[in-house]
C-alpha cells in the first residue's frame, strides 16, 4: 500500500511538469529573452536619451535631468538635491557650457522657434520653458514634463544643451527668462 501511494505521487509530480503552468513560464521566460534581444536591436533607442548631472556654482551634485525622446516633444524626467526650499525656475538653455559662477555659458533659454517665453505666453513658449520645480524643506525636488516644440537632435545639436535650475520662480510671462533670478544649478546633457 505503501509503495502504491509512492507510485501516485511520483506519477503526479512527473505530470505537473507538463502542466500549463509550467509552459506558461517557460513561454515568459522566452518572451523576456525576446524582448531583451529587441532592445538590442534597437540602438535608436539609446541615443534618444540623454542625462544631465547638475552642480552647483561651488561644484556641488545637485542632481540630474533626463531628456526622452518621446511623441510628440521631449520629456524631462527632474530630480534634485541640495538646493534652498521654494519654487524655482526650470528651463532647458541653448548651449551645452556650465562655466562657474555664474553659468552664463550656457546661453539663454532653448528657443528653437524664436517664440516669447513663458507657459502663459499667448503665442506660445520656449522649446525650453517648463514649470516651475518646487523644492521641499530638505532641499530634493522632482519635476516631470514633456516639452512644447524642438526636436531632440535640435537639443543634442553641435552645441548641445544644458539643465539649468534658477534662484527664484518663473512668473511665466515675462520674455525672455520669466524674472526667474540668477542661475544656481546647471548640467549638460551627454548622450546615454
Amino acid at each position: 500500500m505503501r509503495s502504491s501511494l509512492m507510485a501516485i505521487a511520483i506519477a503526479m509530480g512527473l505530470a505537473g511538469c507538463g502542466s500549463p503552468q509550467s509552459q506558461e513560464g517557460t513561454d515568459a521566460a522566452a518572451n523576456a529573452g525576446d524582448a531583451a534581444n529587441a532592445g538590442m536591436n534597437a540602438p535608436e533607442a539609446s541615443a534618444q536619451r540623454a542625462v544631465a548631472t547638475l552642480q552647483t556654482a561651488e561644484g556641488a551634485a545637485a542632481g540630474t535631468a533626463t531628456a526622452s525622446a518621446v511623441d510628440g516633444g521631449i520629456r524631462i524626467a527632474l530630480e534634485v538635491e541640495g538646493l534652498p526650499p521654494g519654487p524655482h525656475g526650470a528651463h532647458v538653455h541653448m548651449t551645452g557650457r556650465c562655466d562657474a559662477p555664474a553659468f552664463e555659458s550656457a546661453g539663454g533659454h532653448w528657443n528653437p522657434t524664436d517664440a516669447q517665453h513663458g507657459l502663459e505666453a499667448p503665442p506660445g513658449q520656449h522649446a525650453g520653458d517648463m514649470p516651475n520645480l518646487d523644492v521641499g524643506a530638505d532641499g530634493r525636488g522632482s519635476l516631470d514634463y514633456t516639452l512644447q516644440g524642438g526636436s531632440f537632435e535640435g537639443l543634442m545639436d553641435a552645441d548641445g544643451s544644458t539643465m539649468m535650475i534658477h534662484a527664484d520662480a518663473d512668473d511665466q510671462r515675462t520674455d525672455p527668462s520669466g524674472n526667474s533670478g540668477g542661475r544656481i544649478a546647471c548640467g549638460v546633457f551627454q548622450a546615454g
